[in-house]
């Protein structure tokens, strides 16, 4: 599921153009984060907040502006002194989304990314912040606003995190790591990263790994394994990474998924 087609399933109520650049802008954060960039992932949160805070101010007030301020926005749905009207399906959550909104903009701002502060260095713990509060955000977006079946909303927003690794070439109808450093075990656990839900067949991982068949197999028992189960067979026959696999990703292999 691309964003594309992400957005056939959102409401209406949203305008297209901010929504589009919304889903954008979050995936660049995710990517930068599994990467282990911690700096673009820890300061570029302010670009998702903007487009964050323009989505609700549009829908609770019904005015569209593409290019309105962070304070604004969040002034207007906030309404302390209950001056204004307000169209947005729960107001309860449009609270919460400006409350959270509101921290993910201050943090960032005040670890340097408005005045560069020379005696800040981005970690992994700040961009896990961001990225976990921009994960609630667009999250609840889709929660709200979703049309059709609401138990494959999940589904989608764990599609719209999957990763279009550097390192996987996709050519043919085939996936190729272009990595030569790799081990087979960690070649599956890329290409399954890269795949996301999908996931990839024995078949398909035979096709993508250039090693011996019987070395795959036995990389896929290991992985699979009680010892590890970092991988699992769906009901589909389709190889996928399991939350352990997930983390092998971001603690050992994060490096691997680009060029070098």
């Amino acid at each position: 599921m691309d964003i594309q087609q992400l957005q056939i399933n959102i409401s209406s109520q949203l305008d297209s153009r901010l929504i589009e650049l919304f889903l954008e802008e979050f995936l660049d954060v995710e990517r930068r984060y599994v990467l282990g960039d911690w700096e673009p992932a820890t300061l570029n949160g302010g670009q998702l907040v903007e487009l964050g805070a323009r989505i609700i101010y549009h829908v609770d007030s019904g005015n569209l502006n593409r290019n309105k301020g962070v304070d604004p926005c969040l002034k207007y749905i906030e309404d302390p002194t209950n001056n204004n009207s307000h169209a947005f399906p729960h107001r309860r959550s449009a609270l919460h989304l400006c409350k959270t909104l509101r921290t993910l903009y201050k943090f960032r701002s005040q670890r340097g990314a408005v005045h560069i502060d020379p005696d800040y260095s981005a970690n992994e713990l700040d961009a896990t912040l961001v990225v976990s509060l921009s994960r609630w955000v667009v999250a609840e977006v889709l929660r709200i606003f979703w049309n059709g079946d609401t138990k494959i909303v999940a589904l989608a927003i764990k599609e719209i995190v999957r990763y279009n690794v550097p390192a996987v070439l996709e050519i043919d109808n085939r996936s190729l790591v272009l990595r030569t450093d790799c081990s087979v075990e960690e070649e599956i656990l890329i290409l399954l990263h890269n795949k996301g839900e999908a996931g990839l067949s024995r078949t398909d991982l035979g096709k993508a790994i250039p090693k011996p068949p019987p070395s795959i197999t036995k990389a896929i028992q290991s992985l699979a394994s009680s010892a590890k189960r970092q991988v699992v067979k769906k009901s589909t026959g389709n190889f996928v990474l399991t939350p352990g696999g997930a983390k092998r990703i971001q603690t050992e292999l994060a490096d691997k998924l680009s060029l070098g």
